[in-house]
């Protein structure tokens, strides 16, 4: 991978926080927080000024505790939140010029369908679970203004094949799959409409070890075959040894650490990165 590509997502400084804040918390100078949490008027600062680069068919890795501040950074990188405030640019669109947080609902849902995927932790918040495995492939794709039924059956069943489906169980609704099969569905409907950027939100926080090194095993293998970029979210540092070329470390709404995985694993400098290495040793 060439360190002189340009970032396929370039963030910077994104801040979202829940509440109005107060004269303790305001000003973010002299912030006094407890964590992450300002005790004088409850407001939550979930992300502050979070800013990195994300190359092309790179896997970035985020590490960090529940409640870090992890899964809110990807839920506004998916405009599924608001951002406080902060700005986002991707390669493959307007040229890497336009902030993305300042585009129109339309804009968003058009960037959504096209250009990223997601794979939620809980299968429930991916899929629809009534309908069948190839209906939710086929709805990220109408989604994407597809409107060939052919077309979009080809496309669901090849996916599907391609995360371990059986054909005889296309048809067959979500809800009456294993937590294992969910997650391949949902990674299948991510991949639909060929996005260059894949968030993974803890995919496998849940599953059974064996069933985890599967998935594990299969996004490894279709992101080397698409050389897709991806955002890994996760609790647990195995799972990002595995997959991340680099890795963020997050801690109470902030990066503490970030730099190639094996840097990070061999020498982490913050405490709280080296309490990580230390418990899976």
């Amino acid at each position: 991978m060439g360190t002189m590509e340009a970032p396929i997502l370039t963030v910077n400084n994104l801040n979202k926080q829940f509440g109005s804040g107060c004269d303790q918390c305001s000003n973010p100078a002299d912030r006094r927080l407890d964590k992450n949490y300002c005790p004088a008027c409850g407001t939550v600062y979930s992300c502050q000024n979070i800013t990195f680069d994300l190359h092309p068919g790179e896997v970035l890795g985020i590490v960090g505790e529940s409640g870090s501040g992890k899964s809110t950074l990807m839920r506004c990188l998916y405009f599924d939140q608001e951002v406080t405030s902060g700005e986002a640019y991707l390669g493959p669109y307007k040229e890497g010029r336009s902030n993305l947080f300042r585009e129109s609902s339309q804009q968003k849902r058009y960037i959504r369908n096209h250009l990223m995927g997601k794979v939620y932790q809980n299968p429930v918040l991916g899929l629809r679970m009534n309908f069948s495995s190839i209906g939710n492939i086929a709805e990220k794709m109408i989604a994407a203004g597809n409107r060939n039924v052919a077309a979009m059956e080809a496309r669901g069943s090849e996916l599907l094949e391609r995360v371990h489906i059986p054909v005889y169980r296309m048809k067959e609704a979500p809800k009456n799959f294993s937590g294992g099969m969910q997650q391949r569905v949902q990674i299948a409907k991510a991949l639909s409409n060929h996005p260059p950027i894949l968030l993974l939100d803890e995919v496998t926080t849940g599953l059974d070890l064996s069933v985890q090194a599967n998935v594990l095993d299969l996004i490894k293998h279709l992101q080397r075959e698409l050389s897709i970029s991806i955002l890994l979210v996760s609790h647990d540092l195995g799972v990002i040894r595995m997959l991340a070329n680099r890795t963020m470390v997050m801690l109470d709404g902030r990066v503490v650490e970030q730099g190639l995985t094996d840097q990070i694993l061999e020498d982490p400098h913050h405490a709280y990165t080296q309490q990580l290495v230390h418990s899976l040793l």
